[in-house]
């Protein structure tokens, strides 16, 4: 099927749908470079009419010249200095390494005070987590609000961590699900009879996770309105599944299939980071067009192409790992029994058949939903740019 005949967005005019063919007509063929901007995004002034074709800020997609190889040679397809290969993705909007170690100092002080990563806190200031809130949040250059969602952000790995992922860190697969229950409640409390409080507090304050997701929300409400605040809680919620459906895989060695894989990495995700766009950019997406299935299949097909982004960045790390790790090569050269270079470019194509069709599907919706929208959809395609910026040149993927 098409992915034009998968845009189903019925109020949209024939000016929409000519946009939509646009962008899908120019993106057949060779990888190309993807646009700064996201094409329709850009405010129209009251009582203008709709183009026929792609106009204004972002319509350079619709000309696109091919990407120069990294090496500047013919052919090459691979970035500089890692095995990744060029990933269809715009570029970062802006690079401001001021402002990002002012929010990674800052937010490494905030984990030392809620005691989580205790004795690797080095680490995690060189994974500088402030400079991905930089580049991934480019509408303000306040650095409390890219700390409030940094803070949430590294409260969610953190989860991940202790949990989940790492023995050195004391996580447990039969454990997951009674730590995963009190994660949960650090961020919507849980509001017992009153005999039972004081010791279920003590056991909040007990976990430094559980202290630092509740911590990171209560920052967080300083900006988010409370639709926004139970857009996050929601997006949590459905991360914590993914957690759970990855230990269950752990725990009776299973190697799940490509399907079974991508549909995971839609819950198990930068979701949760991506929903803050309009919190760090200190305006509001109506909460009605944030639960529209048309923007959230949109948002979501983006969230899962970035953490694919995270997959083939993170392959050496994790492969270097003890443990049984999941990442998109893994899964398809096991399913398609190739070669693990092979798998690495059909991951590639994957991740860039997301990218185009939420660049086509977003711009359709730009041109019929509300400013607010269109701002929203614009700061996912930046928060797209920066995560790739970021991954392709943090330590903590050093050698990926």
């Amino acid at each position: 099927m098409s992915l034009l005949s998968r845009i189903t967005a019925p109020t949209a005019r024939h000016d929409a749908a000519r946009l939509a063919a646009a962008l899908l007509t120019h993106h057949q063929g060779v990888r190309r470079s993807a646009p700064k901007a996201l094409p329709s995004t850009a405010p129209r002034p009251t009582g203008a009419t709709v183009p026929t074709g792609p106009t204004g800020l972002g319509t350079s997609a619709a000309r696109i010249t091919p990407r120069k190889p990294a090496d500047g040679t013919p052919g090459a397809s691979h970035e500089r200095g890692t095995g990744v290969p060029e990933l269809y993705c715009p570029p970062a909007l802006r690079d401001d390494p001021a402002l990002g170690q002012a929010v990674n100092g800052r937010l490494i002080e905030w984990a030392d005070e809620v005691g989580i990563y205790a004795g690797r806190l080095d680490r995690v200031r060189a994974a500088d987590f402030g400079r991905l809130m930089m580049l991934a949040h480019p509408d303000t250059d306040d650095p409390d609000r890219l700390l409030a969602a940094g803070k949430c952000a590294l409260a969610e790995w953190a989860t991940d961590d202790y949990y989940c992922d790492d023995e050195t860190m004391g996580s447990r697969t039969e454990l997951l699900g009674s730590q995963l229950g009190p994660a949960y409640a650090a961020l919507d409390p849980a509001h017992l009879p009153a005999r039972y409080v004081p010791t279920w507090e003590r056991d909040m304050r007990g976990d430094p996770v559980r202290v630092a997701l509740r911590s990171g929300l209560d920052h967080l409400g300083r900006y988010a309105e409370p639709s926004q605040v139970a857009r996050l809680r929601h997006e949590v919620a459905v991360l914590f599944v993914g957690y759970g459906q990855e230990g269950s895989w752990r725990s009776r060695g299973h190697m799940p299939s490509v399907h079974e894989y991508l549909a995971h990495r839609q819950i198990n995700s930068f979701l949760p980071c991506i929903a803050l766009t309009d919190v760090v950019g200190g305006y509001a997406l109506p909460a009605t067009e944030y639960a529209d299935p048309r923007v959230r299949r949109a948002v979501t097909m983006a969230a899962t192409a970035s953490t694919l982004v995270n997959d083939l960045y993170s392959m050496t790390k994790e492969h270097d790992s003890s443990g049984v790790e999941f990442n998109l090569p893994i899964v398809i050269a096991e399913e398609e029994r190739c070669s693990p270079r092979e798998a690495i470019e059909r991951s590639a194509e994957i991740h860039d058949e997301l990218v185009r069709a939420y660049e086509a599907e977003a711009a359709v919706l730009a041109l019929t939903g509300s400013p607010q929208l269109r701002r929203f959809l614009a700061g996912v395609w930046a928060w797209l740019g920066g995560n790739r910026e970021w991954h392709s040149g943090s330590p903590r993927y050093a050698g990926a």
